[in-house]
């Protein structure tokens, strides 16, 4: 049935029966919906168009007749103590509505609102007109709610600011009695004053004056209007659904997945949010490497045999989805745990993302242990480190990805492929996709930024261990959090010769006991000042895990060098410095792209055969 064959109906509702309907819970929202996104201004901003009598634009809502055509919940903060028969699903209008109702309630945890009247301001702060002020607050070291004024009423009112909650649109005449007579107090003239009795009257006229303003603005309150389309309850629940969708997305687009999220509710009658919160409890450790609903769609779109992009997302079939969820749920688990035994941690140092829905896809496909395990997962590795160092993901990533993984999905479905056959997966292809060389790694820039080689360099170093320089701990998830980004010849120095010292092969990822103004040093005294420094050959092997020369870098003097000299020098040692760490990285990325295994002391010992000689 079309949206044109349902009949709807515009109806006007004062802010007052929304309160007394939302208040009985006979008003709830479909759990699709995402929650509270309005900031401080766009509250402000409504609450003062309530004030001013200004017209808003319809919300929408569903009538309900029975059992519910969606899975809802309250409106944050006013689940009823009784709940009473839910009449209408709202579909649009949640943000206005929980803005009147936490501001009216004075439930915000950092703010609070008041409405600013100028004529009762004694300290000159009014704004001039009448209007809503938001007050944010904040807990100090003595664990109490500041500024301190705003919970008294006689500093308040000393400011024309009275409270926005005495504007509920309920019986509170008690409330706002005890609250003008505790904010009018200082005001009250004691019995021994000249002209008491006068100034008693004035007092009493200036609290009814307070009190008759607050009258006239619950009035507004109490009677402003926010019309509502109506959905009669025979809707049927893809229409509404679509009504929701159309709605919010002419005011404040909706993302890719809150369309999907509803869309399954609308198919499956379950929150995906719901499924989202229980599988980031499984598998904590997947949303180090992105936004898990970014690893949900993509991965989902996947084993649906769908492009990880926005067309394969929305294309697929959300019943499946679901059905999915513990493929789902085991891949994402079992991708992080690969990844981080690759070495690779977190989203930070992740060379590129187009890779994290393809591991995960794939073990669909790959038993928990048994040879295919190993098979499976050294398949994998090719592919990880392939795309590392290869130029296939630099552009049109989705479209790739998916490509790559119907090659690996039709391997792993057929456990004795050979290694030849592991050519069929385009990003092994090395006539199409070579690997890097150490030229091309020796141009690749800084790897805190968002380049797939000078990241992938950092990755190698990470998953040989990287030994931190200073506590020697080996690189893992949580010590990893605790490092930075560090030129090993100091930024000062090659900039002194106007040389670039931005370069991936120039960084390591180590903690500093100080991060002070660095100056122009040679390499090994920069280091010695920067760490806890220990002997020499304990410092030796700590930068051998970051594929670094010890050697090297102890040749590196450049004290009393200036000018055209220290250019020269510091140009030759610089260029030797990156060619050799290059060639390091080349042979642990040759061997990790070959499935196999690379450890510190095979690299070193086949460098020092290259050179001929011993080297550290």
């Amino acid at each position: 049935m079309s949206i044109m064959q349902q009949s709807s109906k515009a109806q006007d509702r004062t802010l007052g029966v929304w309160f007394q309907q939302i208040q009985q819970g006979q008003i709830k929202l479909p759990r699709f919906q995402r929650l509270e996104a309005w900031d401080r201004g766009r509250v402000t901003s409504f609450l003062n168009t309530i004030i001013n009598n200004l017209p808003v634009g319809v919300t929408l809502a569903l009538e309900v007749a029975g059992k519910g055509k969606f899975i809802s919940r309250y409106i944050s903060s006013a689940e009823p103590a009784v709940p009473g028969t839910v009449t209408q699903h709202l579909l649009d209008g949640q943000q206005r509505l929980t803005a009147f109702w936490r501001s009216v309630h004075n439930n915000y945890e950092w703010e609070a609102y008041f409405i600013d009247l100028p004529e009762f301001d004694r300290i000159g702060e009014a704004s001039g007109e009448t209007a809503i002020r938001c007050i944010p607050r904040w807990v100090n070291k003595n664990k109490l709610r500041m500024p301190r004024w705003a919970e008294d009423p006689a500093q308040c009112l000393e400011r024309g600011l009275v409270p926005l909650s005495l504007l509920r649109p309920e019986d509170i005449s008690g409330e706002i009695e005890g609250w003008v007579k505790m904010a009018s107090l200082p005001l009250k003239p004691k019995p021994d004053e000249a002209d008491a009795f006068t100034k008693l009257e004035d007092y009493s006229a200036f609290q009814d004056r307070l009190k008759s303003k607050i009258s006239a603005l619950r009035e507004r309150v109490k009677f402003f209007n926010l019309p509502y389309l109506s959905l009669p309850a025979e809707t049927e629940k893809e229409v509404a659904l679509q009504v929701f969708i159309n709605m919010n997305t002419n005011s404040r687009p909706l993302s890719l997945y809150d369309i999907i999220v509803a869309e399954v509710e609308s198919v499956n009658e379950e929150s995906l949010h719901q499924r989202e919160a229980s599988l980031h409890e499984k598998c904590p450790h997947a949303a180090r490497y992105g936004e898990l609903r970014d690893l949900i769609l993509s991965t989902s779109a996947l084993l649906q045999d769908q492009l990880p992009n926005n067309r394969g997302m929305i294309d697929m079939d959300k019943k499946v989805l679901v059905d999915n969820w513990p493929k789902l749920e085991r891949g994402l688990e079992r991708m992080a745990a690969f990844l981080a035994g690759q070495g690779v941690f977190d989203q930070a140092r992740l060379p590129t993302n187009a890779v994290l829905a393809v591991i995960a896809a794939s073990y669909e496909f790959i038993p928990d242990d048994g040879d295919f395990l190993a098979k499976a997962e050294r398949l994998l590795r090719r592919y990880l480190w392939s795309a590392f160092f290869t130029d296939r993901y630099e552009n049109t990533a989705a479209t790739r990805a998916f490509a790559d993984f119907k090659a690996i999905k039709a391997l792993l479905q057929r456990p004795q492929f050979t290694n030849e056959e592991e050519l069929t997966v385009p990003v092994l292809n090395r006539s199409e996709y070579p690997l890097a060389n150490a030229d091309s790694l020796m141009a690749a820039g800084w790897p805190k930024a968002m380049g797939i080689e000078a990241r992938g360099i950092l990755a190698i170093t990470t998953y040989l261990g990287a030994y931190d320089f200073a506590d020697n701990k080996r690189a893992y998830y949580e010590s990893v959090q605790d490092r930075e980004y560090h030129h090993i010849f100091p930024d000062a120095l090659l900039s002194e010769v106007e040389i670039n010292s931005s370069l991936a092969l120039n960084c390591a990822l180590i903690t500093w006991k100080t991060n002070r103004a660095i100056g122009r040093k040679d390499p090994l005294a920069y280091l010695q000042e920067r760490v806890a420094w220990a002997d020499a050959g304990v410092v030796a092997d700590r930068l051998k895990s970051h594929l670094i020369s010890f050697d090297l870098l102890s040749n590196a003097h450049y004290a009393d060098l200036q000018g055209a000299a220290l250019k020269e020098k510091l140009s030759k040692d610089f260029d030797d410095f990156l060619r050799d760490r290059a060639n390091l990285v080349v042979a642990a990325m040759e061997s990790l792209a070959a499935g196999a295994s690379p450890s510190i002391e095979a690299l070193w010992s086949s460098r020092q055969t290259a050179n001929g000689s011993v080297a550290a």
